[in-house]
């Protein structure tokens, strides 16, 4: 089976239908000369063969596989699995339009007992290497083997409890490397050997993503967003970059403007010493700017003269995720920010007025916007919130509190509006963020998933709210020191993130300097603009 290789400024362009939107950016960057690690991609058209089990599909699969991670090999200087110089992996989803973490990825394919051992070889980082094998046994079990999560987060807590430590990110090596080795003792009966086998590990993670296309929440995601339409997804193997390497390492998320509110101004998000995951996921809190300064002064401006060559390049607002080894900056994603409708017009105009895009370009990208209803909300006399978080997107709304998305979507049947209250969201609650009118969740940050899905579907939302305790009934939930119960009365604040007890009292307003300029491209009162070139 052909793959798509992805290796420095000699990439060969690709199309998204074929490679899907990720890959086919990623492929764009590499040939820019930007910071890409090597990859390669499984095609789209496996994908509907491998859901339906037809006869070759396995052996196409494997074929391409095998090819890959020769083509890897020879990229990295590393060996898939080896004791010494071992290649680690990310098996990543990639479909023609983006469905942010609707779709599977598994980290640190590879990360066998030996490969584990070869880490600290080549590294000297014991914690490393034991950090890569818990991950692997935590993303394999669930996303692979379909085991509940819950049961290996029961370890970690345990033992942060033990360690008398704040989160995993203070457990030392030699805790890290017992946390792997009872997380393997818990998942390895009935493991069919994957633990030892790096092959069967990739063979296995391929074959989840491309089957996760088919998963309900992707299901439902599609169906909301009119995108039943695309066939598959593509799968991306690509090497590992460590953000889990200490203090000057980590992954974030970065927008080139803030997709919220459509300010030019670069959003970024990140956490040390942790892998991409621990930010999209919203389970962490991103580290703060002053920390982030001292720990990668440099970050920010080589972060920023990226994201601005990525506009210019796309002709776009874009969502970059990104890895930091060492101080080293690794870009691993990039695409089309998801950005609020308010949002949205102020970033067509800005970019006409920047001579990025022309008025009709700007007028296309606004077609599916209901301009006539598009406003900027405020509330009267609000008074102090019962509690703060991060504005993540903007607008305000009020609605009886829901804990779940089976309330949620009950209390929005009967006709209410609805406040979504969650200690964390999965990608699993994108049922409720549809019924839901706003969303609040306990921790999180502005660059997580579901953050962005709140974008997307114009919500407003507000993350890291650590007032917000939900209990485990989904019956209510603590703010503060202010009980709610479920069907309570709940205003928010998107933009300021801000959450208040009660129905308080919304006043609204047009944006109108910007509404003219579009009513005005519309008559053809300006010229279309050229693009500058990159």
């Amino acid at each position: 089976m052909s793959i798509v290789r992805i290796f420095g400024k000699d990439t060969v362009p690709c199309s998204a239908e074929t490679v899907g939107a990720k890959a086919a950016n990623l492929a764009r960057m590499a040939a820019l000369g930007l910071p890409v690690p090597p990859a390669f991609v499984l095609p789209v058209d496996l994908c509907a063969d491998i859901i339906a089990n037809q006869a070759d599909a396995e052996q196409r699969l494997r074929d391409g596989l095998r090819s890959g991670i020769r083509f890897l090999e020879q990229a990295t200087g590393r060996v898939f699995g080896d004791h010494r110089q071992p290649l680690l992996v990310s098996v990543r989803s990639g479909a023609a339009r983006s469905m942010p973490g609707m779709l599977d990825t598994v980290l640190n394919v590879g990360c066998t007992s030996a490969a584990a051992r070869g880490l600290i070889r080549s590294t000297g980082r014991p914690r490393l290497a034991f950090d890569c094998r818990r991950r692997l046994i935590e993303s394999f079990s669930e996303t692979v083997l379909g085991l509940e999560a819950t049961r290996l987060t029961a370890l970690c807590r345990d033992l942060v409890t033990q360690e008398g430590v704040a989160t995993d990110r203070e457990l030392d090596s030699e805790a890290i490397a017992r946390l792997a080795a009872d997380e393997q003792a818990l998942v390895e009966t009935g493991s069919d050997g994957w633990l030892e086998d790096a092959e069967g590990q990739l063979h296995a993670a391929a074959r989840a993503v491309y089957q996760s296309w088919a998963s309900e929440r992707a299901q439902t995601y599609r169906k909301l967003q009119n995108l039943e339409h695309l066939p598959g997804t593509a799968v991306t193997v690509q090497a590992m970059v460590f953000g889990n390497g200490g203090l000057a390492s980590g992954a974030g998320v970065a927008f080139s403007r803030d997709p919220s509110t459509g300010a030019k101004l670069p959003m970024i998000d990140l956490v040390l010493d942790a892998q991409g995951e621990d930010v999209v996921s919203g389970r962490r809190t991103p580290d703060s700017e002053e920390t982030i300064a001292r720990a990668l002064p440099n970050l920010r401006t080589e972060l920023v003269a990226v994201l601005r060559r990525l506009e210019t390049e796309f002709g776009d607002v874009q969502d970059v995720e990104f890895t930091v080894e060492d101080g080293r900056l690794w870009i691993l994603q990039t695409r089309a920010a998801k950005r609020t409708p308010r949002a949205a017009l102020k970033i067509a105009v800005d970019l006409v007025h920047e001579r990025v895009i022309s008025p009709q370009q700007a007028l296309q990208r606004l077609e599916e916007i209901d301009l006539e209803q598009l406003v900027e909300t405020s509330l009267v006399a609000a008074g102090e919130p019962a509690a703060t978080g991060i504005a993540a997107s903007g607008g305000i709304a009020a609605g009886r509190a829901a804990f779940d998305s089976e309330s949620a979507t009950r209390l929005a049947d009967s006709g209410e509006p609805v406040i979504l209250m969650r200690p964390d969201t999965s990608t699993a609650d994108i049922v409720g963020f549809a019924a839901a009118a706003g969303v609040v969740t306990t921790v999180g940050a502005r660059t997580a998933h579901a953050a962005l899905v709140a974008r997307q579907l114009g919500r407003p939302c507000i993350v890291g709210c650590p007032a917000l305790t939900v209990s485990g009934g989904a019956e209510r939930a603590l703010l503060g020191t202010t009980a709610i119960a479920r069907g309570d009365w709940v205003t928010i604040d998107g933009d300021q993130g801000r959450v208040y007890c009660g129905r308080l009292e919304i006043v609204t307003a047009r944006p109108d300097a910007e509404l003219a300029e579009v009513a005005a491209w519309r008559r053809g009162d300006l010229q279309p603009v050229r693009r500058l070139s990159a």
